[in-house]
């Protein structure tokens, strides 16, 4: 058995550890230097930390550009809307 297994509570049954194996490609992590991102993410080189890091951002910029889109789309909605006030009188 090669890399590190734990126990996942299934009898008989050993999982790979987070640790063996880089996040984004996928390489062995076995006796080499460990690039961590966000805490517990795993990466085999600067490249490939740097390659999730820039994913993340360009993610990031996508969800943010499509909330302000929404937000803006509902403001212009609410201001054409004409809202009538007064007091109505039912019998």
């Amino acid at each position: 058995m090669s890399g590190y297994y734990y126990y996942s509570g299934c009898q008989d049954q050993y999982d790979p550890h987070y640790l063996d194996a880089c996040s984004l490609c996928s390489k062995s992590l076995h006796n080499s230097d460990i690039f961590m991102y966000r805490g517990n993410t795993p990466f085999c080189s600067k490249e490939c930390r740097q390659e999730q890091m820039e994913m993340d951002e360009a993610r990031e910029k996508k969800w943010k550009s499509g909330r302000s889109l929404r937000k803006s789309d509902a403001q212009n909605s609410t201001a054409s809307k004409t809202v009538r006030t007064g007091t109505i009188a039912v019998a």
